[in-house]
């Protein structure tokens, strides 16, 4: 079976190995931030293209099957409207306050991802679904803790951070 292909992506085989690699990466990402390279942000938006170029997230969409997103006021009222919900509403039915004090998802996977596994609010989704996996931030070193995480859940993070460790050395 292939780690992805036009139609699928192996989710289970990515897992492994972002958990083979874990302290392989977390050491990688450590020294980047240690003494990052001089065109750090061009070269990880390259390889961030060059990831998505590669991977279709629509072939897997794991992220809405397994990590919700922490809604900010901002989100929440841009869906209410889209939803033509009133925010009440909508946090009624779908929000819950998580331990950290986040408004997350009741439950997941995500109540808005089709059963074609695209979102049905697209126009309207969280920002934090609209950056995820953060490959393509500035500074990425600033949020090594979010990168190394993010490669057990997406196979473009796990992809992202081997294609960054071959171009930096």
């Amino acid at each position: 079976m292939t780690k992805h292909s036009a139609d699928f992506i192996d989710i289970d085989h990515y897992r492994d190995l972002a958990q083979q690699k874990h302290k392989e990466h977390a050491k990688f990402l450590a020294q980047v931030k240690k003494k990052p390279p001089k065109h750090l942000d061009e070269i990880t938006a390259e390889i961030h293209y060059e990831v998505f170029r590669e991977i279709d997230c629509t072939k897997c969409a794991n992220c809405c099957k397994t990590l919700g997103p922490d809604f900010k006021e901002a989100d929440i009222e841009r869906i209410a409207k889209y939803l033509r919900m009133s925010l009440q509403g909508f946090e009624a039915k779908y929000l819950r306050v998580d331990e950290d004090g986040d408004k997350v998802f009741q439950a997941m996977p995500c109540p808005f991802l089709g059963t074609d596994d695209l979102c049905t609010i697209y126009e309207s989704r969280p920002k934090a679904c609209r950056d995820f996996p953060h490959t393509d931030r500035k500074k990425i070193y600033q949020i090594n803790h979010l990168t190394l995480k993010n490669t057990e859940y997406c196979p473009a993070a796990y992809e992202f951070v081997e294609k960054l460790k071959t171009k930096l050395k």
